[in-house]
């Protein structure tokens, strides 16, 4: 049995979030585990009789938090994206792992298995002759098919590029110059991606077309 508009309309207003909360939420835990790895990275602290240092003890805080973070997001909108699925799973285990081990090679390999996992996928639908990107952002970008199968090859070779800058980040750079890079350099570089793919936008856009057709209806 399908919703009445008014059942719709009201289950869509309860689920609308405050966009600056939903920001806070989604990029809270990110800033605060950077602000408390800068305030405690040269410290060494002894529990349990094991010396664990400040990366790994942020860590530990940065778990629960994503997690509670990700429960209230879910609790506010009812939805979360695959990809936070993901890096939610992928923070828990090898975020623990990391603390656990009091290994933080762990937690640094998590980025390089996120982006892998996701070119992955996008590169498997591409082989099926579709595109997985359409399926997630079809209501936030529209495009053509076309269009979609250009972005998605694009990204899938961009998930990869980044899986392998963070190989050669975290094993040959130092673990603060690792945390600057991840926080902000991860983040400008899927910025930047997308801010490059304007032609594929202008060229294949569906807008286009219907603004084109309410113009040839205007006129007749």
């Amino acid at each position: 049995m399908s919703e009445s508009p008014e059942t719709a309309a009201e289950k869509s207003e309860a689920n609308s979030v405050n966009p600056m909360l939903k920001s806070a939420l989604e990029f809270g835990p990110v800033a605060a585990f950077f602000a408390a790895y800068i305030m405690l990275k040269d410290q060494s602290f002894d529990i349990g009789g094991t010396a664990y240092d400040g990366f790994i003890v942020v860590t530990a805080g940065f778990i629960p938090l994503l997690i509670a973070s990700t429960l209230i997001l879910w609790r506010l909108t009812g939805h979360l994206s695959k990809m936070q699925i993901v890096t939610l799973v992928l923070v828990v285990v090898f975020g623990g792992m990391s603390v656990w081990l009091n290994d933080e090679r762990f937690f640094k390999l998590k980025p390089t298995l996120i982006y892998l996992l996701f070119g992955g996928a996008l590169g498997f639908g591409l082989l099926r002759g579709t595109s997985y990107l359409e399926a997630v952002m079809d209501t936030a970008l529209p495009l053509t098919s076309e269009g979609w199968m250009i972005l998605t090859r694009r990204l899938m070779y961009f998930f990869f590029g980044l899986a392998a800058l963070n190989e050669v980040v975290w094993r040959t750079q130092t673990t603060e110059t690792w945390v600057y890079f991840k926080t902000f350099g991860l983040t400008a570089a899927i910025f930047l991606f997308f801010m490059t793919q304007g032609k594929v936008f202008k060229d294949h856009s569906t807008d286009t077309d219907e603004d084109a057709t309410e113009e040839k209806e205007t006129a007749e």
